[in-house]
């Protein structure tokens, strides 16, 4: 019976161990999928921004509809553009607006706008990403009103 348990301990270790690795692989950001994603605000070079938890650029694509992910159905985009997920209601950080924020077991959403991270991003408070052309359409950072940050 203990070589049942031990053998079966084993299997649950190599299959974490497996998403780990593929998850690295694919360069998903950390923050991609969290139990109750945090919204913060982070001052950038084009000013104050919505950011995750770990401080990297949130972004809104300009071919999405009020609380539509476009993006989930075109080919590639959400392996490059990752939608910040949250299993639980997301949260506001200061300067954040938590009426505007939606989600628990979906997108976050902030005023609508559906949000995303960057496969490559370089870092927390990274902006140079921040009106790139891909997928049919731009890619924008958010500020704490909800507008579009260019």
């Amino acid at each position: 019976m203990k070589r049942i348990y031990v053998i079966l301990a084993g299997i649950l270790a190599c299959a974490a161990s497996a998403a780990t690795v593929a998850d690295a692989q694919q360069g998903v950001p950390s923050a991609h999928a969290s139990r109750g994603a945090v919204v913060a605000l982070r001052h950038t070079s084009l000013g104050k921004v919505l950011v995750s938890s770990s401080g990297r650029t949130l972004y809104e694509f300009t071919r999405d509809h009020a609380n539509k992910d476009t993006c989930a159905a075109i080919s590639g985009c959400s392996a490059t553009w990752p939608p910040l997920l949250s299993s639980g209601r997301p949260s506001a950080g200061p300067g954040v607006q938590g009426s505007m924020l939606a989600g628990g077991k979906s997108q976050v959403t902030y005023g609508g706008h559906p949000l995303y991270l960057y496969s490559e991003d370089a870092g927390p408070g990274e902006t140079s990403y921040v009106g790139v052309k891909a997928f049919g359409g731009s890619w924008d950072a958010v500020s704490s009103s909800g507008r579009t940050v260019k």
